[in-house]
């Protein structure tokens, strides 16, 4: 093996480093491996030529599998666990969607009772608790604003009907809560409206359908920040649906 002066001298040195290391006659041999490996490592470093150094390492690498020692995985090595900005990356959506519940559950108010009296007797009270955010209608002409819409206050019965189409007659008056200002809505006077005495054919007989109160709609303001309660009937139903406008205002001809 051919070596510079200066080379040939340090490995010498370290040869014999090596081989004035005591011996143990009752070390485990895998123990002894791990030594030789060791051994062999500390020498190789004062190599100078690089292919050398490059041998040396293969019989060392060699020499630890051989004495049974597992080899070790290099810590460099990041495993797809421990790559932190994909992690945050991951926890924006996360923290973003939770923004929007929390901005969503604060546009809903809360429904709150207390000022309204419980029904008496005979009577149920209805609430209607309008949504804070309403998904934004496809067509432009229609107005976003919620102080150009309204509630319609549909109160009926389910009843059997036919061709003849019932009616029902009815009340619906607004009342206010003292000491509060706050609106609620009273139903009374229900009971059957006219109705025609025509012979019905087969495929229009008798069937269960709603019939509301009244010939006209009574509507009122759209406010989400507080419910609209109605006292009704028990033996009535209250419904309701919403009403809007359209942006476009025209001109009315002034004669």
């Amino acid at each position: 093996m051919w070596a510079s002066p200066h080379c040939g001298s340090r490995s010498s040195a370290a040869g014999s480093a090596v081989a004035r290391r005591p011996q143990h006659r009752d070390t485990d041999p895998t123990d002894r491996g791990q030594a030789s490996a060791q051994g062999a490592v500390q020498a190789s470093a004062d190599l100078c030529s690089e292919p050398l150094r490059q041998e040396a390492l293969a019989r060392a690498s060699h020499g630890e599998q051989d004495a049974g020692t597992p080899r070790s995985a290099p810590t460099a090595m990041l495993t797809p666990t421990h790559q932190p900005g994909k992690a945050r990356r991951g926890l924006m959506p996360l923290v973003l969607l939770g923004m929007l519940g929390a901005s969503a559950a604060q546009a809903i108010p809360r429904l709150d009772l207390k000022p309204y009296p419980q029904p008496a007797a005979g009577e149920k009270r209805w609430v209607i608790q309008l949504p804070g955010v309403l998904p934004p209608t496809s067509d432009e002409r229609i107005s976003a604003n919620p102080a150009d819409w309204r509630v319609e206050l549909i109160v009926g019965k389910t009843m059997t009907v036919d061709c003849n189409g019932p009616r029902l007659n009815g009340r619906i008056r607004s009342e206010t809560l003292k000491g509060w200002g706050y609106k609620l809505f009273r139903v009374s006077q229900v009971s059957p409206g006219p109705t025609t005495r025509m012979a019905c054919p087969p495929e229009r007989g008798p069937r269960q359908a709603f019939v509301a109160i009244g010939s006209r709609p009574y509507v009122v303001p759209y406010n989400a920040s507080l419910p609209i309660v109605v006292y009704a009937p028990k033996d009535v139903q209250v419904r309701w649906r919403l009403w809007k406008a359209e942006r476009q205002q025209r001109d009315a001809q002034a004669l």
